[in-house]
């Protein structure tokens, strides 16, 4: 593994909500509002780590794909985290940029 993915996925596991405050390096400054991230590549470096196979399968998180949670669990979800399994990322993510991930949660099919 290398040291960059190394620290990607450690960064992923010791996200503070300090940490989240700060954008990803994927996410692009939107003057008309909407999201400009790169959902599969957001997957694979920070959320990957615990939801497997691009959220298809259960890691040390949940399975996102056919998930029967509701958009507004999700959302709360990704904003204020849960303790002790997920950090909170409403700082990093703006509300366009959650509402393309969970689109893209809702698109997931088997690879």
């Amino acid at each position: 593994m290398t040291r960059t993915l190394f620290a990607i996925l450690l960064g992923g596991l010791l996200a503070t909500p300090a940490a989240a405050q700060q954008a990803p390096a994927d996410a692009k400054a939107a003057p008309d509002g909407k999201s400009h991230l790169n959902v599969p590549e957001l997957f694979a470096t920070t959320c990957g780590f615990c939801h497997s196979s691009g959220g298809r399968a259960a890691g040390r998180g949940p399975q996102l794909m056919n998930t029967k949670r509701s958009d507004d669990f999700i959302r709360y979800r990704i904003k204020h985290g849960k303790e002790g399994a997920m950090p909170a990322f409403g700082g990093m993510f703006s509300d366009a940029d959650i509402d393309v991930i969970i689109a893209y949660i809702r698109a997931l099919k088997p690879e």
